[in-house]
Order: C-alpha cells, then structure tokens, then sequence
C-alpha cells in the first residue's frame, strides 16, 4: 500500500461508489486512523507524510456544538511546520452514513486548493462509520 493507491483496495461491487466496507480496509484505515474515532462525536483527522511516504505529523479537532469539524489554523501550522508533502484527512460520521455532506465536499475542496498552492498534496478525504468509509478519492471527488 502507497499513498498513490486510494485507501483500502479490495472494493465490493455491490457497494456504493467510494465505499470500502470495514473488512476491507488496509492497514492505514484500520490500524492508523479508525482508533482515534469516539462513537458519539465527530472527529477531524489529518495525517501529514514525508517525501518518503512516513507518518510525521497526526492533527486532530473534535467537533464544534453544531457536530462538524473545524480545521484551526494551529492543526495547519502543526502540519506545515513539519515538512510534510502530502495530506490525509479524515473524519467520522457517528450518524453511520458514510455519504459525504455538502459541508464535507465544501471543506474537501477548500482543503485541496490550500494544500495545492503549498504545493502539497491531499491524497484523500476518509469518512469512517461502523460499517467501512467513503474516500473521495474513490468516488473520484477529488
């Protein structure tokens, strides 16, 4: 598993676009990201890598009263401040729908052009629920 291949790489065809289903995410989904997602809130994720495709830098922002997640401007100084080259992000859905919000595209897109014009790359979006995640990268949302 790369950064260049979306997350999670056995698709179930009967699955809607940009879903992997829980048994079959990789070892980043599972093992890196889905334990830091309480049950009852929202939480923002975004793990920045290397050159070389390390983990250097994991950020996290819980959920505002309204349940979305904001993106401080600290969690983006912590991650650029760490020289990192690409960008993950990731979030959950205590609702247990996967489907990405108009709010989730909005910040997706916003997130994406800042990165770009650093000249860093957001490799993807994850929203985890129980059952799996949705990527935009998958959906091809990004």
């Amino acid at each position: 598993m790369t950064l260049h291949e979306p997350v999670g790489q056995r698709l179930d065809p009967l699955a809607p676009p940009g879903f992997v289903a829980r048994q079959s995410e990789d070892g980043i989904a599972c093992e890196l990201l889905r334990p830091h997602f309480p049950p009852d809130r929202e939480m923002l994720l975004l793990a920045g890598f290397d050159g070389y495709e390390r983990l250097v830098r994991l950020e996290q922002a819980e959920g505002d009263r309204s349940g979305r997640c904001i993106i401080y401007p600290q969690s983006w100084r912590g991650l650029l401040c760490s020289g990192v080259v690409r960008v993950l992000m990731a979030h959950n859905h205590p609702s247990g729908i996967a489907r990405p919000s108009d709010a989730d595209r909005r910040c997706t897109q916003e997130a994406a052009l800042f990165l770009r014009t650093l000249d860093i790359e957001l490799v993807d979006h994850l929203i985890f629920v129980e059952s799996g995640h949705f990527s935009f990268r998958r959906a091809e949302l990004l």
